[in-house]
């Protein structure tokens, strides 16, 4: 029986806190905390007499260590549950690390600000060192190894979908299938259809600096970096048909290339119609992607900020949106000598998930993992010291968390691949 602090009340929270409750042989307690109390408070008023889990609710900005340490020392949880933007990863961890409290998140640490001084004077320097220039990378979590080996906890960095389920998906194919894998192409396709002009299925700043941004890939070494969209493919996916698919820099391929002995090749695709990258390319030339401030009316404002504000939020989408995501990998490599190929996939319905936990399957498919993960951690299933990626532990417990918690998964053996 576990008491779990979670940190962040968007879509994917609010996913992950209702399996949580789902979940209260291992949550008996948990606390959601946010700038914004009365998201939480209306949160918890909708899960109450649904589930054992005792809900409670705080206020706290986690841009501020103070607070986010004042909190934890207060309600003296097993774990923080990290959903709020990648922006606060550090701030969480340097809580976390004072109150030696285990740590878990979906996604890796960016700036809010690209133009600080301090951030971009290292940031240029690992672009020249590391050879790929995406404003978020792992080198910042991964420098607290130390500390939080140290102090006897744990950081479990990615345990969301992609990263998170993907890389979990690696780990078991490693484990299973192959005595050496050689190639991964991870495969992201959302085939749903929310009826908007334009409009993302995440955090707009996050999910357009993303997207608007180089691409890049890692072979036989070293990383090689593409302009963006420039390499695009088609793929027929299963159970949603075939989609335009486009090459991304994606975190979980920086971890893999370290945890996977050997790897040759690791990309990264994912789906976009025509519609969104139209859209996207006119906001990006006329200033709308930028996150440095502005000037307008003598007030100063952030562009992507003020976008944000204009686009439906992605958190309102899942009564509207309809159609299926597939996301997995292609694994090629050995096994007894001999090479072969699967694809190890989950398909996910936006209205199933809409009738289950209210939200598009988007959220879910992060939310999903990241209590899975959260669980692990609790219970001490996966219980070592320091700061790993989910594929530095044993796949098995996810994996069969995954199919008693909505996302099953696929084993295809011998599936078309990317060329």
């Amino acid at each position: 029986m576990g008491r779990l602090l979670v940190i962040g009340c968007g879509g994917v929270a609010g996913v992950a806190i209702h399996k949580c409750c789902q979940n209260s042989k291992t949550f008996s307690e948990l606390c959601i905390a946010s700038r914004t109390k009365e998201k939480c408070d209306a949160l918890k008023q909708k899960l109450e007499g649904t589930t054992k889990t005792r809900i409670t609710t705080a206020q706290v900005d986690a841009d501020k260590v103070e607070e986010l340490i004042a909190l934890i020392k207060s309600y003296q949880p097993d774990a923080v549950l990290n959903v709020a933007l990648p922006y606060q990863d550090l701030t969480i961890m340097d809580a976390c690390l004072a109150c030696k409290v285990d740590y878990i998140d979906t996604a890796n640490y960016e700036p809010e600000d690209t133009e600080d001084p301090k951030w971009r004077a290292i940031y240029e320097k690992r672009c020249k060192e590391a050879g790929f220039t995406a404003y978020f990378d792992y080198s910042w979590q991964w420098a607290y190894q130390d500390r939080f080996k140290e102090a006897g906890i744990t950081a479990l960095l990615g345990s969301g979908f992609d990263p998170g389920v993907t890389s979990v998906f690696t780990a078991y194919a490693q484990k299973h299938y192959f005595d050496e894998i050689s190639y991964i192409d991870i495969l992201d396709c959302n085939g749903g259809d929310h009826g908007y002009p334009f409009a993302t299925n995440f955090n707009p700043e996050i999910n357009l600096r993303e997207v608007s941004a180089k691409g890049s890939y890692w072979e036989n070494g070293r990383w090689v970096e593409t302009e963006p969209m420039e390499i695009k493919r088609e793929y027929d996916f299963p159970q949603v048909g075939k989609k335009d698919m486009y090459l991304l820099h994606h975190e979980e391929i920086e971890s893999l290339a370290k945890n996977v002995p050997g790897v040759k090749r690791i990309r990264f695709f994912m789906t976009f119609g025509q519609s969104y990258l139209t859209h996207m390319k006119c906001l990006e030339n006329v200033g709308m992607l930028s996150t440095s401030p502005v000037l307008h009316d003598g007030k100063e404002i952030v562009p992507i900020q003020f976008l944000k504000t204009l686009l439906p939020d992605p958190a309102t989408l899942g009564p509207r949106t309809v159609g299926k995501t597939n996301i997995g990998c292609i694994f090629t490599g050995k096994k007894d000598g001999k090479e072969k190929t699967i694809f190890i996939y989950n398909v996910c319905d936006h209205q199933e998930c809409y009738k289950e936990v209210g939200s598009q399957a988007i959220s879910y498919t992060t939310g999903v993992p990241a209590m899975i993960g959260a669980a692990l951690i609790v219970n001490k299933v996966w219980d070592k010291a320091g700061v790993f990626n989910v594929e530095e532990f044993d796949p098995d417990p996810f994996m069969e968390m995954l199919n008693a918690y909505g996302l099953p998964w696929v084993v295809e053996e011998n599936p078309a691949t990317v060329d």
